[in-house]
C-alpha cells in the first residue's frame, strides 16, 4: 500500500503514513483470512463462480500489491512512525484518545475503514463474505480479522451503547439481518478526518458554525477556562448583555480548544436536529460546544437541551439564557455562573473596535460617546455596524450616528412586535412645543437612559434586592397634550424604537392571565433596544383598594405583580396617564421622572397651530392663526387634528387653505369633544357650509 502526499505538509504526510501502515496490518490479516477460504475451497472448478470471484482473481489483486507486508507483531514502522507525528500525533490515536476508544476498537475502525480509501479491499470483503454484492466488512468479518470469537464479548463492542457506534465513528447497517451478518459503514467526515481534511460536516451546515475566538478577550474567560481545565464540563452563563457566547468562546480559547456554536433558531426550526452529528464534530476536533440563548427551545422544545447534555459526554458544554438555570432542564449536573455587564468604558472600546474595522479609520469619539450606553453584545455590535456601513454607503456618506442607530434597530427581534406597536421615532425636539418644567424632565429622562449603565451598573447606585438597572417615566396630563409624543422624541434622542403595548391585548378577565401576558412583554422587551410606553397607564397601573370581594383581591394581586416586575425591569419604560392621582402610590415611589403636561396656554397655541399646518401646505392670506390660539383652548392633539381636517377642506377644493377651513375643522372637532359652539366664540366669522 502507497502513500502519495503531493503538496501535503510533511506534517501531514508522515500522518498519512502512520494511518497507511496501521490499515497494512489489515490487510495482512485480509491476506490471512484470504489463504484460509482458498485452503478450505471445496469447489474451485464451479460453473457459477461468475457469481464471485474465484481463487485465481482473488490471487492477482493481492499480487498487485508491490510490496509484501508483514504481520503486525512483526512490523516495527508503528513504533517508529508514531512519534515522528507533530503534536498531538497521528490523528488516528488522538480520535482514539477524544472518544475513548479501545485498542480493539481502533482496530475495528481500520477494518470498517479500509474499503473507504483502497478500492481493493470492497472486492476482498466481497470475497470473505462469500457475497461480491457486501462489498463491506461485517460484524462476523471483523471479528474474524482481529482474532476474536464471533461467540465472544468482542461482538458487544458494536452495540448501539458502545463507544464506537454510540459516538458516530461507525454505523452498523441492515438490522433486519443477524448479528454477524451486518455491515459496517465508517461516515464520510470521520474518514476526511483521519485523512487530514478539517472541513465542518455538510450534516451540520445551517445548524452550527465555527467561532474563532475574539482578539479581546472578557477578562473572566480566564476564570471558566481554569474551571475546564479543572474538569468542569457543563457551564451555564446567566447574563442580561447578550455577550455570554463570545464569554464561552473566549473562554474555550483560553483552555486550548476551538468552539463549535450551534444556531438555535435552526434547531428550533427542525424537527430532527443533528445533535449526535454536531457532537462528533466537536469531538474531532478536540473543541467545545456552544449553546444558547435558550430562550427560543423554552418550553416547547427544552428536550433538545436534556439531549444534548445526554451526547456531550466529557465535551465541554457552554450554554447560556437571560433565565435563570431551571435543573429540569437536564439531569445532568450543570454550574451556573452569573455574567457581569461590562462598564461603560469597555462598551466603548467595542464599538471603537468595530468601527474601526469596518471604515479602517479610527472611530470618531463623540460618535462612541453616543454608542456606549447601548446594551449589545460583541456579536451585536458588529452586525450593527456592519448594517451602518451599508446603509451609509447607499446613501454614499460617511458612518455617522443616525446610520449607527439604525443598525441597532436592526438587531432588534419581532418576538415584542407580536405584543406591542413598533414606532420608528419620526419626531425629534424641534416638533415639540412644551412648557420648560416639562422639557426639564423629558431631558432628564435622556439623561437617564444614556448613562444608566455607569450609574446604575458601574457604580452600583441601585443595589440589592434582585433591583434592576431600569429607567422608569410617568408623563401625566389631559388627552392630547404630547404624552405619546414626547415619549417618541426621547426614543428617538437615545436612538431606539417606541413600542406602544396595546393594553387591550394585556388586561384579561381570567384571573393570572393579565399577569402573564405582563410578563411575556417584559421578558421580550429584555432583550430588546427600545422604549416601552404603556399608553393609558392606570388601566393596569391603577390604586389598589380595600378587598371586598373577589374581584378588587385579584385587582390588588395584579398592581402588586406589577410592583415587584418595575423594580427588576432593566429597560426603559414609560407610562401616561390622564391623571396622575389614580396610579397607585407605590409605583410612584418606583418611577425615576414625573414630568407634568398641562393644557397649553396661548402663545403654545399659537406655536402648535403653525407647526401642525407645516410649512409645505399652502396658506390663504385671510388666516388668522393668533386669533384661533387666543379663542380656542384646545390641547395638542385636537389643534393637529383640526389641522388636518382644514387640510382636507382645502384639498378638496383645489385651493389653499382658508381661515373658513380652520373654523370649520374647528367646529367639527368641538362637536367631537362634546363642547358647545358659541357664536360669539367665534367672532365675526360666518359658518359656512363646509361645518355642516
Amino acid at each position: 500500500m502507497t502513500v502519495t502526499t503531493g503538496t501535503a505538509t510533511t506534517a501531514e504526510a508522515q500522518d498519512l503514513a502512520y494511518l497507511w501502515a496501521r490499515l497494512g496490518a489489515v490487510e495482512w490479516r485480509v491476506r490471512r483470512a484470504v489463504a484460509v477460504r482458498m485452503a478450505d475451497d471445496p469447489s474451485p472448478d464451479d460453473p457459477n463462480r461468475g457469481l464471485y470471484l474465484t481463487a485465481d482473481a482473488v490471487g492477482r489483486i493481492l499480487d498487485g500489491h508491490p510490496e509484501p507486508l508483514p504481520p503486525p507483531d512483526a512490523d516495527p514502522d508503528l513504533d517508529v512512525l508514531a512519534p515522528l507525528v507533530p503534536e498531538p500525533g497521528p490523528r488516528l490515536l488522538t480520535l482514539a484518545r477524544r472518544f475513548g476508544l479501545e485498542p480493539v476498537d481502533v482496530e475495528f475502525l481500520l477494518v470498517a475503514l479500509a474499503p473507504d480509501v483502497d478500492a481493493r479491499f470492497e472486492r476482498l470483503y466481497g470475497y470473505l463474505n462469500d457475497d461480491l454484492t457486501r462489498r463491506r466488512a461485517t460484524v462476523g468479518l471483523a471479528l474474524e480479522l482481529c482474532g476474536l470469537p464471533a461467540a465472544g464479548s468482542g461482538r458487544f463492542r458494536f452495540a448501539a451503547s458502545a463507544p464506537l457506534v454510540a459516538a458516530g465513528l461507525v454505523e452498523v447497517r441492515d438490522e433486519g439481518l443477524p448479528a454477524l451478518s451486518r455491515s459496517l459503514r465508517v461516515p464520510d467526515r470521520v474518514v476526511a478526518h483521519l485523512l487530514g481534511d478539517d472541513e465542518p460536516d455538510p450534516a451540520i451546515g445551517g445548524t452550527a458554525r465555527l467561532a474563532p475566538a475574539g482578539g479581546d478577550p472578557e477578562p473572566s474567560a480566564g476564570r471558566l477556562a481554569a474551571g475546564l481545565l479543572a474538569g468542569i464540563r457543563s457551564v451555564h452563563l446567566r447574563d442580561t448583555d447578550g455577550d455570554a457566547g463570545r464569554l464561552a468562546v473566549d473562554a474555550l480559547a483560553a483552555a486550548g480548544r476551538d468552539a463549535v456554536v450551534l444556531d438555535v433558531a435552526a434547531l428550533a426550526d427542525r424537527p430532527h436536529p443533528p445533535l449526535a452529528e454536531v457532537v462528533r464534530e466537536a469531538r474531532l476536533r478536540g473543541a467545545g460546544l456552544v449553546l444558547g440563548p435558550l430562550e427560543p427551545l423554552l418550553p416547547e422544545r427544552a428536550r433538545l437541551i436534556r439531549d444534548l447534555t445526554v451526547l456531550v459526554g466529557d465535551v465541554p458544554l457552554f450554554l447560556h439564557s437571560r433565565r435563570h438555570w431551571d435543573p429540569r432542564w437536564t439531569a445532568h449536573p450543570v454550574v451556573s455562573v452569573p455574567v457581569p455587564p461590562p462598564p461603560a468604558d469597555r462598551r466603548a472600546e467595542r464599538w471603537a473596535r468595530a468601527l474601526a474595522d469596518v471604515t479602517g479609520t479610527a472611530a470618531d469619539p463623540a460618535l462612541v460617546a453616543n454608542l456606549a450606553g447601548y446594551r449589545l453584545g460583541t456579536d451585536e455590535v458588529d452586525r450593527a455596524v456592519t448594517v451602518a456601513a451599508r446603509l451609509a454607503l447607499l446613501e454614499d456618506r460617511q458612518v455617522d450616528l443616525a446610520h449607527v442607530r439604525a443598525g441597532v434597530r436592526a438587531q432588534n427581534g419581532a418576538g415584542l412586535e407580536r405584543l406591542a406597536r413598533r414606532i420608528t421615532p419620526g419626531v425629534d425636539w424641534d416638533d415639540l412645543v412644551l412648557p420648560e418644567p416639562t422639557r426639564r424632565q423629558l431631558d432628564e429622562l435622556v439623561l437617564r437612559a444614556r448613562h444608566r449603565e455607569r450609574v446604575l451598573g458601574q457604580w452600583r447606585m441601585r443595589p440589592g434586592g434582585g433591583r434592576g438597572r431600569g429607567v422608569v417615566a410617568l408623563f401625566a396630563g389631559e388627552s392630547g397634550t404630547g404624552k405619546t409624543m414626547s415619549a417618541e422624541v426621547v426614543a428617538g434622542a437615545v436612538g431606539m424604537d417606541l413600542y406602544v403595548v396595546d393594553l387591550s391585548s394585556v388586561v384579561d378577565k381570567y384571573v393570572g392571565e393579565t399577569e402573564k401576558n405582563l410578563e411575556r412583554i417584559f421578558t421580550e422587551a429584555a432583550g430588546v433596544h427600545g422604549v416601552l410606553l404603556f399608553d393609558e397607564a392606570d388601566a393596569v397601573f391603577g390604586k389598589r383598594s380595600e378587598v371586598k370581594d373577589a374581584h378588587d383581591k385579584h385587582a390588588n394581586m395584579e398592581s402588586a405583580y406589577l410592583l415587584q416586575r418595575m423594580e427588576s425591569f432593566d429597560g426603559i419604560a414609560v407610562l401616561t396617564t390622564n391623571l396622575r392621582s389614580n396610579v397607585d402610590e407605590a409605583f410612584t415611589r418606583r418611577i425615576d421622572v414625573i414630568a407634568d403636561f398641562p393644557v397649553p396656554g396661548a402663545a403654545q397655541r399659537l406655536a402648535l397651530w403653525d407647526r401642525c399646518l407645516g410649512s409645505r401646505m399652502p396658506r390663504a392670506d385671510d388666516l388668522d392663526l393668533a386669533f384661533c390660539a387666543e379663542r380656542f383652548e384646545l390641547a395638542g392633539g385636537s389643534i393637529r387634528a383640526c389641522a388636518v381636517t382644514a387640510a382636507y377642506l382645502a384639498a378638496a377644493a383645489e385651493r389653499p387653505v382658508r381661515m373658513a377651513d380652520v373654523l370649520a375643522a374647528v367646529r367639527q372637532e368641538y362637536r367631537k369633544l362634546g363642547r358647545l359652539v358659541l357664536p360669539g366664540e367665534f367672532g365675526s366669522w360666518p359658518e359656512t357650509d363646509q361645518a355642516r
